[in-house]
């Protein structure tokens, strides 16, 4: 038997949202919603928004640009 942890919240975000990008809600080149949009649409706080986009940022799946948006 595998003893599995559970995902932290930030983890469970950026699977949401990547599933979100898989399916075609957010397209190639569009921005993510704002980090407060997320946040409250999710009822996390921003720093798990940031950290989820930090994941998938890493995992390839957006691009962060300072001061222009995700």
């Amino acid at each position: 038997m595998e003893i599995t942890e559970p995902r932290r919240l930030y983890q469970q975000l950026a699977a949401d949202l990547k599933e979100r990008i898989e399916q075609g809600v957010y397209l190639v080149g569009d921005k993510l919603p704002a980090e407060r949009f997320i946040a409250d649409e999710k009822n996390v706080s921003r720093t798990v928004v940031r950290e989820a986009i930090i994941m998938l940022e890493v995992e390839g799946y957006v691009e962060v640009r300072k001061g222009s948006g995700i």
